[in-house]
């Protein structure tokens, strides 16, 4: 029987690509679900073309109009609890999410909960849940599988350089594990270059097309940051052992030392394909739409640490993953809200991460807690962000 997967936030740019993959993987491989918030005009396009026979809307108002368009085409699945109710469906054997944001989080578990084959695209489930979601993996007998390059990079070059059967826990013979970015628009930039940085300057990526959001973190570092956090759960190393490493030609999508000195690496064009199809086929490789990679045409590679000084968001990384509990889950939602600020024009570069910095000096802490508490502090950081510009202004 083909490989029956879900797709969490199909109108994206993760969830688009996905699709591109699948079609190209072949028969072995069927869309069985697909979701979006509101965009239901590419969601109506994506399922008359793919024909799952589930999708979810999670905006009830703009279920009700997809509903309409597609007049009994599709099992329409609506609300915020859609996506859980989806990644259950016995036709769903993998799930990809790729939901912006703290809304995927629930369906994740959910997946996890199932025992299904989970390829997380976005980094909230990790970020904020870590703990909860590798557990629900283990005990549910699922499988939890990178998407993000430099994720995949490294539970790929960890699969190559390691004894240990287990792909995820070899910590014992990894030194450090080498967490690769471009160092975004601002590379060498000082804190003093950064004051008056535009909306325009910081949405100008130099090697990758993202959305804006994930844009944004790249340019203040917040994405490495989230990484740090995402990797010290998925591979399940003490965060001392994570390092980032600027590397603007994004080639090399990272890299793991091990103790005996070998250092293994992946590389590829800078191209989420690869990813999202070594997620879909593991433990196989087969031909894709990847581009090749030529380096005689490359030529010249290059490596330097990030300045923490000017990128504050690195620092804060490692103090909220020793820290654990709930920490994360406010760094994450803290992001979120200052970023959506400063696309909108409100605040400027810089006060994203001092609202996040507020946010977590003002939090208590709570530590083992469940996933609704996980929720709650994300809440209460989103509050705390726009309470604070309402003083501010």
């Amino acid at each position: 029987m083909p490989q029956g997967i879900a797709i969490l936030g199909s109108t994206g740019s993760i969830g688009r690509n996905a699709l591109r993959v699948i079609e190209a993987l072949g028969p072995e491989y069927r869309v069985v679900g697909l979701s979006a918030h509101r965009n239901v005009e590419l969601l109506a396009q994506q399922t008359r073309r793919y024909k799952p026979p589930f999708a979810a809307v999670t905006d009830r108002d703009s279920a009700a109009e997809f509903r309409a368009m597609m007049d009994g085409q599709v099992q329409v699945l609506s609300g915020p609890d859609s996506l859980a109710e989806l990644v259950q469906c016995d036709e769903v054997d993998t799930v990809l999410t790729a939901v912006v944001g703290a809304a995927g989080l629930p369906s994740a578990m959910a997946a996890a909960q199932s025992g299904k084959r989970l390829a997380v695209a976005n980094k909230e489930p990790l970020v904020i849940a870590g703990e909860l979601l590798t557990r629900a993996v283990r005990e549910h007998g699922g499988t939890l599988l990178p998407v993000d390059s430099e994720h995949s990079a490294v539970f790929q070059a960890m699969q190559a350089g390691s004894t240990r059967p287990d792909a995820q826990r070899r910590c014992e013979e990894v030194q450090r594990i080498l967490l690769t970015g471009s160092g975004g628009p601002f590379r060498g930039a000082t804190r003093e270059d950064l004051e008056d940085v535009t909306r325009q300057q910081a949405l100008a990526h130099p090697t990758w097309n993202m959305g804006p959001k994930i844009t944004i973190d790249s340019a203040t570092m917040m994405n490495k940051a989230l990484e740090i956090i995402e990797a010290r759960w998925l591979f399940d190393v003490p965060v001392d052992k994570i390092e980032v490493l600027i590397h603007p030609e994004s080639i090399v999508h990272s890299l793991v030392e091990f103790v005996d000195g070998s250092v293994i690496a992946q590389l590829g064009q800078p191209d989420m394909c690869l990813p999202i199809q070594y997620a879909l086929t593991y433990p196989r490789r087969v031909a894709g739409l990847s581009k090749r990679l030529r380096l005689e045409e490359i030529g010249e590679l290059h490596f330097e640490k990030p300045d923490p000084q000017t990128f504050r968001a690195l620092p804060l990384a490692y103090e909220v993953a020793r820290t654990g509990g709930t920490a994360a889950a406010v760094l994450n939602a803290a992001n979120e809200a200052a970023v959506e600020e400063f696309l909108a024009d409100r605040v400027r570069f810089l006060q994203i991460l001092e609202l996040v910095e507020h946010c977590l000096n003002r939090h208590d802490v709570r530590h083992n807690p469940c996933l609704d508490e996980l929720l709650e502090a994300d809440a209460w950081a989103r509050r705390e962000v726009r309470d604070r510009l309402l003083v501010g202004r």
